[in-house]
Formats: C-alpha cells, sequence, structure tokens
C-alpha cells in the first residue's frame, strides 16, 4: 500500500525518493541513496536488502536495469517485490512482481520512475512523472515531495489511507542532504512531512558546513553554541 517517486537532478547530479504509505516508519524501511551512484525505493512486501544491494551493483559499475537484475536473479522471493531505481545517469531500471498488491502500475520519465501498489487509480504514477517533469526548475528535495503531494491529490492516492512518508535525498557527501521522516501520523503524513521540510529547508547547507567547517557554522543559540 505504498506510492513513491524516485529522481536524479540532471542540473545538481543529486538523487532522490519520496514516498508513502498506509503502513508505519516507511523512511526505515523502503527508499535508498547513494551520492554519486544512484536512488532506490523498493515496496509492496519490502525486502529492505534489495535498496543497499541494487546500489553496491551501480557503484560497482553495472547501470541501472543491470544492477537491478543481478539483484533480483538473486532474490529469494521475488514475486513480492515492487522495486524502482535511478542511478546517477539517469538511467531507469523497475521491476513488479505478479504478486504486487491490489492495482499497482508505474511509469517512467527523464531520470525519474513513480510507482505505486494497491492504488485508487491505475493513472497516479503518470501524473506523478507529468508533475517532476514540469517542476525541472525546483531543487529536487522540493520537487519529490510536490510530486508526492500531486500524487495524492490529483493522482488520488492509495485505495485507503497513508499513515508513514519519508523524503530521502543524497548530494555529494557519504551521508544524506536530507532525510525526513514521518514514522506515524493518523491525518495525513505528506502533509507533516511538508511541514518538517519548511522548517528544514532554510537550515539544510548550515548542517554541512557544520559537519566539514566548524569554524564557519553558525550558532542556535542553544546552551554552549555561541
Amino acid at each position: 500500500m505504498t506510492f513513491s517517486v524516485t529522481g536524479r537532478c540532471a542540473r545538481t547530479g543529486q538523487l532522490g525518493v519520496a514516498i508513502t504509505t498506509s503502513s508505519i516508519a516507511v523512511g526505515s524501511r523502503c527508499p535508498w541513496v547513494r551520492a554519486g551512484v544512484g536512488a532506490v525505493a523498493t515496496q509492496n512486501v519490502t525486502m529492505p536488502s534489495i535498496g543497499n544491494d541494487v546500489l553496491t551493483w551501480i557503484a560497482g559499475g553495472d547501470d541501472a536495469q543491470t544492477a537491478l537484475n543481478s539483484v533480483m536473479d538473486r532474490e529469494p522471493h521475488p514475486d513480492y517485490r515492487q522495486v524502482a531505481v535511478v542511478d546517477h545517469r539517469g538511467n531507469t531500471a523497475l521491476f513488479s512482481g505478479p504478486k504486487s498488491l491490489g492495482i499497482h502500475a508505474d511509469a517512467v520519465g527523464d531520470g525519474v520512475i513513480a510507482a505505486g501498489n494497491l492504488l485508487a487509480s491505475d493513472k497516479l504514477p503518470q501524473v506523478m512523472v507529468d508533475h517532476f517533469e514540469d517542476n525541472a526548475h525546483a531543487p529536487l528535495a522540493e520537487r519529490l515531495l510536490s510530486t508526492l503531494e500531486a500524487g495524492l491529490g490529483k493522482g488520488g492516492g492509495e485505495a485507503g489511507p497513508v499513515h508513514s512518508a519519508a523524503l530521502l535525498v543524497a548530494d555529494q557527501q557519504s551521508w544524506p542532504l536530507v532525510d525526513l521522516r514521518v514514522d506515524w501520523s493518523e491525518s495525513c503524513p505528506v502533509a507533516a512531512l511538508r511541514a518538517i521540510w519548511t522548517d528544514y529547508e532554510p537550515q539544510m547547507n548550515d548542517y554541512i558546513t557544520r559537519a566539514l567547517n566548524p569554524d564557519a557554522a553558525p550558532s542556535y543559540g542553544v546552551p554552549g553554541d555561541e
């Protein structure tokens, strides 16, 4: 019971995933990114290791499709898996097993894949891809999040309520530039994720500065931080 968008920014090389689902803590299992390598959403009946394994194959020199094939050929329960991959060159790959739940669909664009299961409409992924491509000017994190919002709104979303959401973006460092999660919401986790992103975005680059050049880092006025 999930839908996601996995994409690359052609201007910056950033890679990311935005995802929402009806179950708890989707951000702990389903989105995977690695700077300069790729982004993966592994969903439906999730095997979290698929995401990391695909990224390792890409890091070793494979493109998105070859890496995904290598992992799924070794996966003992492929019928249950739905996996979307975008690599650092913008190549895409998708696997949807025959036991993907309910109405399941996907759409592919330029450096982007939208995919879902237990959907209210099989048109949702194309709505998301169209939105992503129409907003190429936006920073990737904003572009992914607004694409998720478009899926929830214009695309019709899931065939039931969603309860968790996540936004994960890799830039240049070995850790994510953005790693935001709503692990449970009784109302709308995507709206809650939007609120977190609104607060986080103005501080985002400061945390990179704090990591790489602490002497130049701004103070946030907490005790001991002057």
